[in-house]
């Protein structure tokens, strides 16, 4: 596994290299004593989305939550915004694609929201998260916000009532 940080808002992205021979590919996505050695996290969900392309999910966070972020099929635009009002790069966000072909993860921090945006015909999106999903303590950013002035893709995705009412 080789660890890469972002310059903006100081993200861990991690990258590892598959093993490949005549018969296809072998990749290890998740090692608990790698991670909790080099990270001390304990990751106790796993979620999935599956979608077909224009679909966006998300800015969506809460205050204490880590997420490991894999895309296992497709390719996804990958959105991170730092929302700790305390931090001096607060609302600023970095834009990514992540794929099973650069086969990136990003480790996002509490009180950073994402989303993703799929660009392929369909994608399978996974998160490892360090706490229980509780939709109760989520903030929802709205994705065409101009205060963010995020650059989109797309003009028109497919939201979730969720999103589409912000």
């Amino acid at each position: 596994m080789k660890i890469l940080r972002s310059k903006i808002l100081k993200l861990n992205l991690l990258y590892h290299k598959p093993f490949k021979d005549n018969r296809g590919l072998f990749l290890e996505t998740f090692n608990h004593l790698k991670i909790n050695n080099l990270f001390n996290l304990n990751f106790i969900e796993d979620d999935i989305t599956i979608n077909k392309k224009n679909v966006f999910r998300g800015i969506h966070g809460d205050s204490y939550t880590t997420k490991l972020i894999s895309c296992l099929y497709g390719s996804f635009y990958f959105i991170v915004v730092n929302n700790d009002p305390e931090s001096s790069q607060y609302r600023k966000w970095i834009s990514l694609t992540i794929s099973d072909k650069n086969r990136l993860q990003v480790l996002v921090p509490p009180k950073f929201g994402n989303a993703h945006l799929v660009m392929s015909d369909y994608g399978v999106f996974s998160y490892k998260l360090d706490a229980y999903y509780d939709i109760t303590t989520q903030f929802t950013l709205p994705w065409n916000s101009s205060d963010l002035n995020i650059w989109w893709p797309i003009k028109n995705p497919i939201l979730s009532q969720r999103d589409a009412l912000l």
